[in-house]
């Protein structure tokens, strides 16, 4: 087989399912082992799909936006047999789950895409599906997917109703001037009361009750209605091919044989393998290797056209080349660049040091390529006297921070140890001598042991969240008393029907950053639902407490906590 022009052998060792050299000529690294093989050359023996045959009127870009658990995952799979992206068999769960962690826990992390074709009244359509997470600690994803979207689907729950990132995930999308399809899931269950939800999102929404689609999506009821609704109510994209070309990366990963692999929308133009790009960002320029569309698996395609939703390989080795919201253009044709994201904001800090110190490296190159799949997280070299050299970590929440963990442990084999997370607070400096050497009077506090002493500080500043709570009115009583025990402000309380209320408190971060959830749950029987959005900071009366072990204080184990 020959491989950029010169022939190489190589063994196929069977016990040893590693990499190994060729026996002679320059060392050439291949995979060996039946599946890495069939991994390293699949791409090359797809018959490559003609994407000229969908022009921008028969393109559609939507999104699935949901309260976690309220079906996405599952209407996803729903779309992907119907459409004949994949064979209909029992085993179709969480189809778009890629992740082990994903599967154990039931939940979706990251966003994925795949392309559907469907025959509509006789015109063939290419439909991009996005199905995103539904925890609040993953909003960036979703904010992230809307960008290459022009409407969503907004599944609630017919035994629920509206919970409280149902209501976020729909102002995510209002927000963005999206065409909304609100459909009714569950209408299965013996406790469904679609006419009720019907009412909740007319009330809150103001859409009217004729334009919600009930359906079953575990048992495939009225589905194609879904994709018909798909066809007629969202609006293709506004692109030209005759345009130069212009890419959004809304997504990438990191594959071991083939680098970098960015998840792209094109916006104007058209590309294929040979062309010559540049990155706005970086400056750098790339040749491109390969694109193709994700069904929901990589298909290579001979070009991507303006409108469509699609991956990109172009040899960038370095996870940080593949800049999440970046703009790819034609090299010497120069474009605005994409407005892009705004940066995620981490909410909660935590250590994280190698368990031994041997072992730095190689969870120094997981992090770099974990956090090439998870922008989000926010990096800063750390050490310390007791644990050695380390990071200190941001992370959106505490889910993510498990989640991240979990994804190290099972995805580079590494184990970690993680100090206790803190939320970042501010101090207002009052010493002459500390602004200069900072450079600035205010200064953020992510590490409880860099924390300014009282009296070189005018005022220290906490960071607070506006929750949203939806619970059934039973509830109301005890969840007032957990809210005020927190310390936090009630802002408003609206009944959404005559069963259930939304509440909304302004809450200190650090309130509510470690087992506020857990206490609402069990106080709710776990019916209430929570979600946050950032509020600022506001002034507070802090203090650290240290820990002493044989009376001497151990940064580690030092928090800061609210006098």
């Amino acid at each position: 087989m020959s491989l950029t022009g010169r022939t190489v052998w190589w063994w196929v060792r069977l016990r040893r399912p590693c990499l190994t050299a060729a026996p002679r000529g320059p060392a050439v690294w291949l995979p060996t082992g039946l599946a890495a093989c069939q991994r390293f050359y699949s791409s090359r023996d797809k018959e490559k799909i003609d994407m000229s045959a969908y022009p921008v009127e028969s393109i559609r870009n939507f999104s699935i936006i949901a309260h976690v658990d309220h079906g996405k995952s599952t209407l996803a799979d729903r779309l992907l047999e119907i459409t004949g992206t994949i064979a209909k068999t029992d085993r179709n769960k969480q189809v778009l789950d890629k992740l082990q962690v994903e599967r154990e826990r039931g939940i979706t992390v990251k966003a994925q895409s795949a392309s559907l074709f469907y025959n509509y009244k006789g015109v063939n359509y290419l439909l991009n599906l996005i199905d995103t997470p539904g925890h609040v600690d993953f909003n960036y994803e979703v904010s992230r997917s809307l960008s290459a979207c022009q409407g969503v689907l907004l599944v609630v729950d017919a035994n629920e109703g509206i919970q409280a990132q149902t209501v976020a995930n729909f102002y995510l999308a209002f927000e963005a001037q999206l065409a909304i399809i609100p459909v009714i899931n569950k209408i299965d269950l013996k406790n469904a009361d679609p006419e009720r939800v019907e009412k909740q999102i007319e009330k809150l929404f103001d859409i009217p009750v004729n334009e919600c689609i009930r359906i079953s999506a575990k048992q495939g009821t009225n589905i194609d209605k879904v994709l018909e609704k798909v066809i007629e109510k969202i609006p293709p994209p506004q692109c030209n091919t005759t345009d130069p070309l212009k890419a959004l990366v809304f997504d990438s990963t990191f594959d071991h044989y083939r680098g970098v692999v960015a998840n792209i929308a094109v916006f104007g133009g058209e590309i294929q393998k040979g062309h010559r790009i540049v990155s706005a960002h970086t400056n750098k320029r790339y040749e491109v290797n390969e694109v193709g569309i994700l069904t929901p698996n990589g298909q290579p395609t001979h070009k991507l056209y303006a409108g469509q939703v699609g991956y990109l390989i172009a040899g960038m080795k370095e996870v940080t080349e593949a800049q999440i919201g970046d703009t790819l253009f034609m090299y010497k044709q120069p474009v605005e660049p994409l407005p892009g994201f705004k940066s995620a904001k981490p909410m909660v800090f935590a250590g994280m040091y190698p368990v031994d110190q041997t072992e730095y490296n190689n969870l120094k190159s997981a992090l770099e390529r974990l956090t090439l799949n998870d922008s989000s997280v926010t990096v800063h070299r750390d050490s310390s006297l007791a644990l050695g050299a380390g990071w200190r970590l941001g992370f959106l929440g505490l889910l993510h921070m498990e989640v991240f963990n979990q994804r190290l442990e099972q995805e580079y084999n590494t184990s970690v140890i993680l100090t206790a997370p803190t939320v970042p607070y501010k101090a207002v400096l009052s010493s002459a001598k500390l602004i200069k050497e900072h450079g600035k009077s205010e200064i953020t506090i992510i590490n409880p042991a860099q924390f300014p002493d009282k009296h070189s500080v005018s005022e220290y500043l906490e960071p607070t969240v506006l929750g949203t709570i939806i619970t059934p009115q039973e509830y109301i009583g005890k969840i007032i008393v957990l809210c005020q025990d927190r310390r936090a402000v009630q802002k408003e309380m609206l009944y959404i029907d005559e069963h259930r209320v939304m509440l909304k408190y302004l809450f200190p971060l650090n309130e509510i950053v470690v087992d506020f959830y857990d206490a609402l749950k069990s106080l709710s029987s776990g019916y209430a639902s929570f979600d946050y959005e950032d509020a600022g900071y506001q002034a507070a009366d802090l203090i650290k407490m240290d820990i002493l072990i044989n009376g001497n204080p151990v940064e580690e184990l030092s928090t800061i906590i609210h006098k």
